[in-house]
């Protein structure tokens, strides 16, 4: 069993809209692969994948600023467009050119802007069930995000307890307790809950919107793989992106759901190590 407490970023970097924390794994010489997660997650997502790519490649993860361990204050631009630039600031500070990319949920959308519209150069990119295509935002972000003052106040336990919840049901498979434990505890404590509803607040469509027409433009090998139980983002925008992206692979996970690095780590690492060994 995975020692959850053994996830630590011991590294930082003062980006534009906060501290990110950060960690490399593998071997220094090799290719470098960098992870993004997606909302409301961290780089725990990818505890078991980034360990496995590590045998071969020099991996990068991160916490985009305003989740997981990197900082959390009042104030703070999370927008995509504010993680777009600071993936892109990132790229500079680690000295990578043209690294391969995966990226999960919002870290899609992330990774597009930061291609799309920072000039971030990609030899390859994932996209694991990402944010990319509207019209994307669930009942409960609406909901959240025209009242996120009034959540901001729920009792502390009342908050885990909904927080918990929702991440849960990302997955198809269902969360060990520790996992799903390690996932909600960022989110605890007075700076972790305002950061929770500050980040659903601040997620706006016109983000994806800005870019969607920009995607057939995209000149490097992409993969999307998706889980076939995603409740969160229905598998139709699967088929939707890869045949927006030209050449773009499409790998469907069946028996996951939207937290695929989670649901079926296994197949999703062949998946990616399928792609990522392809001739270009």
């Amino acid at each position: 069993m995975t020692d959850t407490r053994a996830w630590q970023l011991s590294r930082a970097f003062p980006s534009t809209a906060g501290t990110v924390r950060w960690e490399r794994f593998g071997p220094e010489d090799a290719d470098p692969v960098v992870l993004l997660h997606g909302t409301p997650f961290s780089s725990y997502v990818w505890q078991e994948i980034a360990g496995a790519l590590a045998q071969r490649y020099q991996v990068y993860v991160w916490d985009m600023p305003g989740y997981g361990a990197s900082e959390k204050h009042e104030g703070q631009d999370v927008s995509l467009a504010a993680q777009g630039a600071v993936f892109a600031e990132l790229l500079a500070h680690w000295g990578l050119t043209r690294p391969s990319v995966v990226a999960h949920d919002f870290g899609g959308a992330v990774a597009l802007r930061a291609h799309l519209l920072h000039g971030a150069a990609y030899g390859r990119l994932a996209l694991v069930d990402p944010v990319a295509l509207a019209p994307w935002g669930s009942p409960f972000f609406r909901l959240v995000g025209e009242h996120a003052p009034v959540f901001e106040q729920l009792p502390p336990a009342l908050h885990l307890a909904l927080v918990r919840e929702y991440i849960r049901s990302a997955s198809h498979r269902g969360l060990r307790d520790d996992v799903a434990g390690e996932l909600v505890l960022p989110w605890s404590g007075e700076a972790g809950q305002a950061a929770f509803y500050r980040q659903i607040a601040q997620a706006d469509q016109r983000y994806t919107d800005e870019i969607q027409g920009k995607y057939a433009g995209i000149d490097i090998p992409v993969t999307v793989c998706w889980g076939t139980e995603d409740t969160w983002i229905p598998v139709a925008k699967a088929h939707e992106l890869a045949a927006a992206i030209p050449g773009a692979r499409l790998q469907l996970i069946p028996d996951a759901g939207h937290l695929v690095p989670l649901d079926a780590p296994a197949p999703l690492l062949a998946a990616l190590l399928d792609f990522l060994t392809a001739p270009a």
